[in-house]
């Protein structure tokens, strides 16, 4: 599942309360694959996100920055508390985290600035 055709303008505001319900987790990408079926360039991703929340399935538009055998082994930021969602054939159970790049050129992955354990929260 990946968040795309959202603008650059500011949202509402809303409380810490209202932040705070959105769980935002540590992973790290373990397999990704071409993903054919679905309707925008997308890759397949399994993201482990510790003991607690296991492996987890996400269908990301992210082919014009990355190639697939590059992502394994990355970590990056994940929403796990969205409902998962079908795309073509595929069940994407988390959002995995990404910004618009600065040419343009696709969407980049966020990913903590250094090693944290899988599974853990973003505040």
């Amino acid at each position: 599942m990946a968040a795309t055709g959202f603008h650059s303008a500011i949202s509402p505001e809303i409380s810490f309360e209202d932040f705070c319900k959105v769980d935002m987790r540590v992973g790290m990408i373990r397999r990704a694959e071409p993903f054919p079926k679905a309707r925008k360039p997308a890759y397949k991703l399994w993201i482990d996100l510790g003991e607690e929340l296991g492996v987890k399935k996400s269908s990301a538009q992210i082919t014009e920055q990355y190639r697939p055998e590059d992502l394994e082994g990355l970590l990056v930021l994940c929403v796990v508390n969205f409902p998962p969602r079908q795309i073509a054939d595929f069940m994407s159970e988390v959002l995995t985290l990404g910004v618009d790049s600065h040419d343009r050129a696709g969407v980049v992955l966020i990913q903590p600035e250094r090693d944290a354990p899988l599974g853990t929260r973003v505040y």
